[in-house]
Parts: C-alpha cells; structure tokens; sequence
C-alpha cells in the first residue's frame, strides 16, 4: 500500500510539474510580438537614361514587369438573421409574453448569419520576393472608412492567395499587404524625384475588371498638391500623367521605360468617372517610406513644427518685398511647440528645409510630415528682408492635444479657428449651458468663410452628426458640400459650407 501511495504522489508531483511548465510558455508565447521579416526592396537609383528616342516597342521591358502586377478584391463580412430565424423568434417571443414560456439559456434571441460584401476592387504590385505588395489604402477600406475583413491577391498565373494587411496610410492612400509565397516575381523601385514632364510612363492594372492592360503615356507634371483628392488631411504630392487609368487601376504601378516603379495610381479627374487624360500617381520614393514605417512600427510617425502657413502670391510677394513666390508664409506660431522654441516668428517666409528649396505652403507640410519626429531640421527664412538660419527639432505630430494646430495641417475649415466649448468661452459669446458644439474663435482675414462662419457662431451639428469634439468634426467633414447646424445669437439655422 504504501509503495502504491509513493508513486501516486510522484504522478501527482510530475502532473503539477508539467502543468505549470505549460502555462509558464503560454504566457511567453503570449508576450512575444510577432516580427514581421524586413522588407529587401530593390531599388534602382541610376538615372533615366533619356538618350534612346523613337523607340519601336517596349515590349522585353514590359515582360519582366507585368508578372509583378496583382489584382486585389476586399471584402466586407456582415451579419444577417434569416427571414425563418426571425419568424421562429417571434413566435417564441409570443409565446414567452401570453403563455408563461420561460426563455432558455442556450437559445439567442436570433441566428446571426454571415455574408462577404464586396468593399473594394483594384490592382497592386509586387516588391519584395516574399509577397510585399504595395497597393492603395482606398483599395481595401470600407466606405466607412474602416479596413476590409477579407482581402484576396490574384497573381498574373492565376495563383490566388488570402492577405494580410499589414498596415495603411489613409493620409497618403498607401496600403501595405504580404501574402506567404517565396521566389515571388518583384519590380524594382526608380528614384521618383527624379522623374521628369516629357518621361514615357506605362500604367499597368485591372481595369473595370477587364484583366491586366497596360497603357500608355508620359509624365505632364509633378508635385501637384492641394487637389483635395485625399481630403483636408490627406498628404498630397502626385506625379501626374496622362497614361489612361480607369476605375480598378488603383494600387497599379507607373513605370519608366525601363521597367521601374516610379508611381502607385491612385485617381483620375473626371466630371463623367472614366478617363479624360488627368491622372495621378503617388511616387515611389513617398510610397517606400510609408511602406517602410509601416512594417516596421505598423504607423506612420510624422514630423510637427508648429507653425500655421501660407503659399505665397504676388501681392504679398509685393507686400513683403521678396523676389519669388517660392516659400511659406508663417501666418502663425504655436505657443509651446518646436518653431516657436526655436525662434520662428509671425511673418517669417520659411525658404529652404535641410538645403532644399521649398516650394510653397503644401511642400513644407509634406516635407515635415515625412521627417521622423525628434530630428532636428535647418530652416532658412527671410525675416523683414535678411535672411537668417535656424534649427529645430521636430515633435510628435500625434502626440498633439486636441484643440491645439497641427503642424502643416490644414485647419479643418480653412481660415477658420474653432474650440470646444468651455465655461470661459460661454461666458465670452454669451451662450448658454444647453449648446453644445464648437465655437468659432477667430477667423482668418482672406478666408472664404469669414461672412457665412462668424466669431462666436456654434457649430452643433455636420452633416447631421452632433460634433462637440474637433475628433468629431475630422471625422464627419468632408470635401464638398457640407450641411452645418449651428447657434449663433440665440437662433439655430443651416448653412451649407463647401471643402475644397
């Protein structure tokens, strides 16, 4: 007896033993992250060789290209309840209400079943041999804005895959997915900065569904910003071509005449939705660092310096006795933040970032936003007709607080400043305790909608949504037209307010 009691509790001891093992690298396993493996994308940053003119066919260049073109549909998992189900329900319910049928623990109140809608249609490209894909974001969201369920790659040789989405820049429209595959068909990424007006460019995609085409065109002009293609918020610096690209050749490559990737198309312009000859591609060079980020960090870490401004025109070119309209107004500091730390004032005429030149207004917000943020930047400027120099380190555009500018950012109603209401700022416009929204505290002098959008006016509701937030408010403007519902001296009214 006492020998069978010994190895009982030696079983009992081996038992616990194991157990506890177990949970102890369950919970390892738990707290591991999964790594990502690092991208080896190839890139190519010899120049365009621009000396072969009049050339017959592309045809061997376009060969090793089109292999790397994927087709990419998302779709969208929904639950429904059966038309029986909900028969069957409402029978029980009946029954539970006149005739004392007590509700079972295992039944649900209805059967849920489930559907795929398709959310997205478009095209992407291959750029690393294990399955990166770069692609649009607009390709895999929802119309809420939201990420599909269910992505699926179709390869050029009919291989089809389920995706993962690795991550995706909505303010860029670029989108990252990786699908499990090796030995993969990759392009090669050009040096997009590069690129000239004049360069032939192929746009290769999926088209209305019709299979892979390529067409055809050159490059008409570069770093077109401000369209307003990717909303107020959107960073916007395309390569635009006239190369026919329809609905369904998002996500698809541009490519030079040697077979690089200088561009993923993402729009057109058309008042009729098909092609007219105005299309635009996100460059390469762009779409790399966004890609990068994400894979990396799974977000995209952008750059804050805290100043308001604007492109210059001939007037204040005159007005601020300048030579060029090339460079950014400062209209405004932030208090606390990097610029006015540094020394930036009111006035200043921002010329230069790390020795390069700055265009205008939209060109320093994009250059700051793809800065990664504590790095210190040399600024030049123009102050009262001297030109001076100064550096700033850069902060964290998301670590702002709400109510505070964004760096670069465009407010959300141009020329117009807004905040959430407080009892200070009630107290100030005289409105009372039972509105709610966000009240305008300053309106710039040249803006649009200095007249319709007053100081001390409420903006209660967006297009029919409450706002009380500017969270809110991000997230239910749009470009376009606007239904605003706003309080101003004791009367509620609408006005319509259009975004670029």
């Amino acid at each position: 007896m006492k020998i069978v009691m010994g190895i009982v509790k030696k079983l009992l001891i081996f038992i616990i033993l194991g157990v506890v093992t177990y949970l102890l690298q369950a919970d390892n396993k738990e707290a591991q992250t999964p790594v990502l493996p690092k991208p080896n994308i190839e890139v190519d940053l010899t120049p365009l060789d621009r000396s072969v003119q009049g050339r017959s066919s592309y045809a061997d260049v376009l060969e090793g290209v089109i292999p790397t073109v994927v087709s990419v549909s998302s779709s969208k998992i929904v639950n429904y309840v059966d038309s029986q189900s909900r028969r069957k329900n409402l029978l029980e319910e009946f029954f539970r209400n006149y005739y004392g049928l007590p509700p079972s623990d295992t039944e649900q109140e209805v059967n849920p079943r489930q559907k795929k809608v398709p959310s997205g249609m478009g095209s992407g490209v291959i750029v690393t041999s294990d399955g990166y894909i770069l692609t649009n974001n607009h390709v895999i969201a929802t119309d809420a804005g939201g990420a599909a369920d269910e992505v699926v790659v179709r390869l050029e040789d009919g291989r089809e895959f389920e995706t993962k989405i690795v991550g995706r820049d909505a303010k860029t429209d670029v989108a990252v997915l990786k699908i499990e595959a090796e030995n993969l068909p990759y392009i090669t990424l050009a040096d997009s900065d590069a690129s000239r007006v004049g360069d032939v460019v192929f746009a290769i995609g999926n088209p209305l569904r019709v299979g892979l085409t390529v067409t055809n065109g050159i490059i008409s002009a570069t770093q077109r910003t401000n369209l307003g293609i990717l909303g107020i918020e959107g960073y916007e610096n395309f390569i635009q071509v006239d190369a026919p690209i329809n609905l369904g050749n998002s996500g698809g490559p541009l490519v030079d005449s040697q077979g690089r990737l200088i561009g993923i198309n993402t729009a057109i312009l058309s008042r009729s939705g098909g092609n007219i000859g105005i299309g635009f591609a996100i460059p390469s060079n762009l779409a790399r660092r966004i890609m990068l980020n994400l894979i990396e960090t799974g977000k995209v870490p952008r750059g804050l310096l805290g100043v308001r401004v604007k492109s210059l025109d001939q007037d204040l070119v005159e007005a601020f006795e300048l030579s060029t309209t090339k460079g950014a107004l400062v209209h405004e500091v932030q208090k606390g933040l990097p610029a006015e730390i540094a020394g930036i004032r009111h006035g200043d005429v921002i010329v230069a970032l790390d020795g390069r030149p700055i265009e205008s207004a939209s060109d320093l917000r994009l250059r700051i936003s793809q800065t990664t943020p504590g790095t210190t930047v040399e600024i030049n400027f123009i102050r009262n007709g001297e030109e001076g120099t100064i550096e700033v380190t850069l902060a964290d555009l998301e670590g702002i607080a709400e109510g505070s500018t964004e760096i670069g950012e465009t407010p959300l109603i141009p020329g117009v400043h807004l905040k959430k209401l407080d009892a200070q700022l009630r107290e100030q416009y005289n409105i009372g305790s039972d509105i709610k929204g966000l009240v305008i505290t300053q309106t710039e002098p040249d803006s649009e909608y200095g007249r319709s959008l007053p100081v001390g006016m409420v903006i209660t509701e967006i297009n029919g949504i409450p706002v009380d937030s500017l969270s809110g408010l991000k997230k239910n403007i749009r470009s376009g037209i606007n239904r605003f519902y706003v309080w101003s001296r004791g009367y509620y009214a609408f006005v319509v307010v259009r975004i670029p």
